[in-house]
């Protein structure tokens, strides 16, 4: 599928600008590989230490584990953040409890298993920042309940948002219409809804900032 967010000559440029990881994230990179498992990106994962290092959150809230790469990445930021992902796939939470436990950050780390939208209605607190990267055609469903974990000044981080640039199309192909149509649902609302400030940034895939307001 064409990338349609940034050209590729400049993410090969940027991307050989960045410094490459080592031990754990460098393995879980080359395992993502081949076949595709989908993680954060390197400028993302970039952008997303900066980021952190100027909001410090002590408490995030990850909605997609997969083989876990960003929930490592996260907590190997700041020895004083704790993590909960949320997993639904039994084989992917398998595996990012066995990475969890490699990398020795797993006292930092609470994988739960299950549907993110049934998860999310049983979970209590206040979360620092929420990171979105789940199933795409559900990120209006999760929202709400989000918006409830998220404490005010907190922040919505959504990952691949723009979907290689589908969103925008307006004849997007025949089989990412509806997942093309959800992400535009959720952009607009997060854009108008009065509880946030949003900025959309065309960075990998795409990256939704949103700052709870109220």
């Amino acid at each position: 599928m064409e990338d349609k967010i940034v050209y590729p000559s400049v993410n090969d440029f940027l991307r050989n600008q960045l410094p490459k990881h080592s031990g754990l994230l460098y393995e879980l990179e080359e395992y993502a590989k081949e076949p595709y498992i989908p993680i954060i990106q390197p400028e993302v994962a970039q952008f997303l230490k900066v980021f952190f290092g100027y909001s410090r959150p002590k408490k995030i809230l990850e909605i997609g584990t997969a083989i876990g790469y960003s929930a490592i990445f996260f907590a190997g930021l700041d020895e004083n953040t704790e993590i909960v992902t949320i997993e639904r796939n039994p084989d992917m939470a398998k595996l990012a409890k066995d990475n969890f436990k490699k990398s020795g950050l797993e006292n930092r780390i609470t994988l739960i298993e299950g549907d993110a939208a049934q998860v999310l209605e049983t979970l209590e607190g206040e979360f620092d920042t929420v990171f979105l990267d789940a199933a795409k055609g559900q990120y209006m469903k999760f929202l709400p309940n989000i918006l409830r974990l998220l404490k005010i000044g907190g922040t919505l981080i959504t990952d691949n948002i723009l979907y290689r640039g589908i969103v925008a199309d307006e004849n997007p192909p025949k089989k990412h219409i509806t997942i093309a149509r959800n992400l535009r649902g959720y952009i607009i609302e997060i854009t108008h809804n009065e509880r946030l400030e949003t900025s959309v940034i065309p960075l990998g895939d795409g990256v939704g900032i949103s700052k709870k307001l109220k």
